[in-house]
């Protein structure tokens, strides 16, 4: 893998994709993606149906320097596949914690994109963090399977909101130390 900074946040490289900091030519595969119901309806924080400038509001706030967030794109093009798979981020947490997130377009799943996503991230450990934590819908053990297959740990049972659904949803929280 090799690493270089963009804005402050690496870019990472695989064998299948790098994961590279979002730019705004990303809008339109994200918008696109972000508004099918099934990619929506797993996360925490994706509107049902997306309002209008939410993408640009959410590609604007990732590019900001004082962001609290690293979002990645899941971009195949370096191996001849599509711009954007997907997306993973790194939402900063005190005590040098970080939490993940990530989701990966309906055509890409059952491919491994997710994992290996998870993976080269934790392994650059861009934020240098002690630990990294996940949480996945209890309605989605394929998400389950991508943390454990990456060395993470189940903590717990919870319950997080997700804006998709309109609803408290029951979570599985998992961490990983680094």
């Amino acid at each position: 893998m090799k690493f270089d900074t963009i804005i402050n946040q690496p870019v990472i490289e695989t064998d299948r994709f790098v994961l590279r900091p979002l730019r705004r030519s990303d809008m339109g595969l994200i918008e696109h993606f972000a508004s099918d119901k099934r990619v929506a309806s797993m996360t925490q924080s994706i509107p049902h149906p997306l309002p209008p400038g939410a993408v640009e509001d959410f590609v604007t706030r990732s590019m900001s320097e004082y962001r609290d967030e690293d979002v990645w794109a899941i971009d195949g093009t370096p191996e001849g596949g599509s711009e954007l798979m997907g997306l993973i981020a790194l939402e900063r947490l005190d005590r040098n914690q970080s939490e993940i997130g990530y989701w990966v377009a309906p055509v890409f799943w059952n491919t491994g994109i997710a994992s290996l996503a998870v993976e080269a991230l934790v392994l650059a450990n861009p934020l240098d963090n002690d630990t990294m934590f996940a949480s996945v819908f209890q309605d989605n053990p394929a998400s389950a399977r991508v943390l454990t297959r990456c060395g993470f740990e189940y903590l717990g049972d919870a319950e997080n909101f997700s804006v998709a659904r309109d609803a408290n949803v029951p979570t599985w929280t998992y961490s990983r130390k680094l």
